[in-house]
């Protein structure tokens, strides 16, 4: 290896998995910090200590709520996206289910969001999954086309986690509330919260998901939005925590620590944001331009900035993503949720009706904040390096 660490990040690596996971900022490291050594009082306690800690969750909790322009009462932390697109489905459904037992997702959404729906099949619920196009989005005439009087519940990522598809969520909502206005609907943005300016009473948005290591926030954190007045039953019992809906001693350190990554996402979004389009830019002409590489990712703003899937034809992906890793490159093969088990053709690239040959040899590249163009650069050049020697190695 020649003098390639000097274009690289922290420890000599580059980062370039982080859709997966974030860094947390220096700023949510001391906030953390200070909630875990000097300010660690139980919310619960009524003592200074624990009014101390009590006052750290309002703060959170006014913070995001300024972000998504909706009121603190309508912010529920929990423990990071899973849990909050588990209790937005379950708990809407067990809650409404009187008014009818048909629900609505995409056949593209994150495990968080089709695993429940499954159960809720197994339960009597009926589940409309929406196909989607060869870019990843899906259709508003099929979503018109499945909403009727029984639908209780409409769940559409925001951006999909593997290809960066952005879905017509503003359409979505405004469709779903002038055919069946009791219908409720639900986003996962975890990959949009931070990234995007969202503001759900505009969009017609009764529930919202988002993960606080999304975004340069702490593991184990997130929050869930749900609009005042949505009939939502628990999911976790107990000491009455919330409210009551969602039970247990409160995660102050993720709380505090999610809404100062919240807060300074926000301050720098719109230059975050473009420097990201222009790496993605960057990267998705130039892999264009390799033998055998096909992208996913659509370009521009059709596409999130942060997310670059491609596919290199005639390399397994898993043989691809541990060769880049040997050079100090870190990528992913799909979604980092499933990504340690046995590899599997992803079910997102599968509904696109993407070829075999693009199916196991597709990888995805995400941006963050802190990504330079030069680690990008770097990255395109040992892909120019690796290709050609990894594909005669294959044919052999």
């Amino acid at each position: 290896m020649t003098g390639d660490c000097r274009v690289r990040g922290l420890d000599g690596e580059v980062y370039l998995d982080n859709s997966a996971t974030t860094r947390v900022t220096e700023s949510v490291c001391d906030m953390v910090v200070q909630t875990m050594t000097e300010d660690y009082g139980n919310p619960s306690s009524r003592h200074r200590k624990g009014v101390e800690a009590e006052h750290y969750l309002k703060d959170a909790r006014e913070k995001i709520a300024r972000t998504l322009k909706v009121s603190e009462k309508e912010i529920y932390f929990t423990s990071g996206g899973t849990e909050s697109d588990n209790w937005a489905i379950l708990g809407a459904a067990a809650a409404n289910k009187r008014g009818g037992k048909h629900l609505i997702t995409t056949a593209v959404e994150h495990a968080a969001v089709l695993m429940p729906m499954h159960a809720l099949e197994e339960q009597g619920f009926r589940v409309t999954y929406l196909p989607v196009d060869s870019k990843g989005r899906i259709s508003l005439s099929d979503l018109e086309a499945a909403i009727c009087d029984e639908t209780i519940l409409v769940s559409i990522m925001a951006v999909n986690n593997e290809v960066g598809a952005i879905e017509p969520i503003e359409e979505a909502g405004a469709l779903i509330k002038r055919k069946n206005p009791s219908a409720l609907f639900h986003v996962d943005a975890v990959q949009a919260y931070g990234k995007y300016r969202i503001y759900p009473k505009r969009l017609g948005i009764d529930m919202l998901s988002v993960s606080g290591h999304k975004l340069h926030g702490p593991k184990g954190s997130g929050f869930l939005y749900v609009k005042d007045k949505v009939r939502l039953h628990p999911l976790i019992l107990g000491g009455g925590q919330q409210k009551g809906m969602r039970s247990g001693t409160d995660n102050v350190p993720g709380a505090a620590g999610l809404a100062q990554a919240a807060v300074d996402a926000f301050v720098t979004m719109e230059e975050d944001h473009a420097r990201m389009l222009l790496l993605k830019e960057h990267m998705t002409e130039s892999l264009s331009q390799l033998p055998g590489v096909v992208v996913h990712s659509e370009p521009g703003e059709r596409g999130a900035a942060h997310i670059v899937s491609a596919a290199f034809t005639g390399v397994r992906s898993e043989v691809l993503l541990h060769a880049l890793e040997d050079r100090g490159i870190y990528v992913s093969a799909g979604s980092a949720c499933s990504s340690n088990k046995k590899q599997t053709a992803s079910t997102v690239l599968k509904e696109m009706h993407l070829p075999a040959e693009q199916l196991e040899s597709t990888l995805r590249f995400s941006f963050s904040r802190f990504t330079t163009e030069e680690e990008v650069t770097y990255c395109l050049e040992v892909l120019r390096e690796l290709l050609p020697a990894l594909r005669r190695f294959t044919r052999h």
